[in-house]
């Protein structure tokens, strides 16, 4: 049987399954590491169809693995599967409307994510058992990708040793295969104690935390003028010390997300940030601790398996769409006040490109692969597929699960988890992966290629574990 042949009766027999399985995970949006009910439907159907199922992996009660086959080429499939804090919203509107207020929602898409992941590494199993080929294939299920850093804490225990190469997807509002890079970011909390007083009574005997936390966030603002121009730092104050003005607040915290370039000028920034910290502190006269949440690399892009995917993108061939998606799209696209373009700004710049720009800018599905990008494009978010990217070669595709301009982490990126351009585009991207998954099986120079790439970009530099001490944080808990 024909490779395409093979892939797509091994996906489509099973579209309605596979559907179900991520609207399941979409109907229980999960926080990182507490991602039991996704983790429990994800290996069960990997046991279904035939994998070796490990559990607790790296000692994550929510990371497991599905493997298949023997001998080299090893291939690692990565899928996600845990939501967001707040993002609540009914499925398929195209009006803001929480199920339940201030819930979690799926407004990633990892319940996509997750699921056309395992669609591919079935159609890889299937090839490799009707072929008798060597070669293996892994599913990692990957928690806490959201804030958690799941990949990092799991390359720390070595679990992406051994990989020839690693594939994965992430939906988007694009159908794309550019290589790409992603910011690495250091997740810290800062704690600051002082002295409780009356506010009125006794001002001279109180030492405010809840200043020093308003000085630290001030000293950054005039921070952020002296950094680099792609470096980025977020905060959220997560405790003011209560809620009565007349007391002097003993305690506060306010939790830090840096961001940088590359893993190696991450630290010095986040050295920076916390000398403003302990000034504030000095300024204060109060104390001030300091704790790291996560650490995530930044990701080392690979255009020799960003060709292989794209080459398998064409091939698959773009999903198809009927009447009601296009209108289904039209009415979620015009719910979205700021909608992003259809491409990054720095491609605009590529007179190659401006072409297909101008042609779909005012769409409200782009239904078309974006042309080949003839450089790597400098991403403004952060993934902790960048760890894996230190311990293997690795690329990710994007396909396009919502309709244009959805920003991710939006209540409207929500809404379209479970429609029918999500599923149709899932599993065209699980095609794609299994396509290229296959072709890597099949030519060892493919890999030869990739390994070299990678360690040309890598020039030397040594991927920095997560120190031992730290820990993976389940979301919503106070550890």
């Amino acid at each position: 049987m024909e490779k395409w042949e093979l892939i797509n009766s091994a996906i489509d027999e099973k579209a309605e399954a596979l559907y179900a399985l991520s609207d399941a995970i979409w109907d229980v949006p999960e926080l990182a590491f507490t991602e039991e009910n996704a983790a429990k439907l994800l290996s069960a159907k990997l046991e279904e169809e035939g994998f070796e199922v490990a559990r607790n992996v790296a000692g994550i009660e929510t990371a497991f693995t599905g493997t298949f086959g023997s001998g080299r080429p090893v291939i690692g499939i990565l899928g996600e599967f845990d939501a967001l804090s707040g993002l609540s919203q009914a499925a398929n509107s195209p009006v803001k409307e929480a199920l339940i207020p201030g819930a979690n929602g799926h407004g990633c898409g990892h319940n996509l994510l997750g699921v056309g992941s395992l669609a591919a590494a079935i159609a890889v199993k299937k090839y490799l058992e009707e072929t008798k080929v060597p070669g293996t294939v892994i599913y990692y299920g990957c928690p806490g990708e959201e804030g958690g850093a799941g990949k990092a804490f799991m390359a720390r225990e070595g679990v992406f040793e051994g990989l020839d190469c690693a594939l994965t997807w992430h939906p988007s509002h694009i159908n794309s295969s550019a290589p790409h890079s992603s910011l690495a970011n250091m997740q810290m909390k800062f704690t600051f104690d002082g002295i409780a007083s009356h506010a009125a009574g006794a001002p001279e005997n109180g030492r405010s935390a809840l200043d020093a936390v308003t000085l630290m966030n001030t000293g950054v603002q005039f921070l952020r003028e002296h950094t680099n121009m792609k470096d980025r730092i977020h905060y959220a104050v997560t405790d003011t010390g209560g809620v009565s003005p007349n007391v002097v607040q003993a305690h506060a915290e306010v939790i830090y997300l840096v961001r940088t370039p590359h893993l190696n000028t991450l630290f010095p920034l986040v050295e920076r940030v916390k000398n403003i910290a302990r000034g504030a502190a000095l300024m204060t006269d109060t104390t001030m601790s300091f704790e790291v949440h996560k650490i995530t690399a930044d990701t080392v892009p690979n255009a020799t398996l960003q060709k292989v995917l794209r080459r398998n993108m064409e091939q698959a061939g773009l999903p198809k769409f009927t009447e009601e998606d296009y209108a289904y799209a039209k009415a979620m696209s015009q719910s979205i006040q700021l909608r992003q373009k259809v491409l990054p700004t720095v491609v605009i710049l590529d007179e190659n490109l401006a072409e297909v720009v101008a042609a779909h800018q005012d769409d409200y599905l782009y239904d078309f692969l974006i042309p080949e990008f003839p450089y790597v494009v400098e991403g403004s978010g952060s993934t902790d597929v960048g760890d894996v990217s230190w311990n293997t070669p690795t690329a990710e595709i994007n396909t396009a699960t919502e309709c244009a301009g959805t920003s991710m982490h939006t209540w409207q990126a929500t809404a379209q988890g479970k429609g029918p351009i999500a599923h149709k585009s899932m599993l065209f991207a699980g095609k794609a992966l299994a396509g290229g998954a296959i072709d890597l099986i099949n030519d060892p120079s493919l890999i030869e290629a990739a390994t070299k790439e990678w360690k040309r970009r890598l020039n030397g530099a040594v991927y920095q574990k997560l120190p031992p001490e730290l820990k993976p944080r389940k979301a919503g808990k106070k550890q």
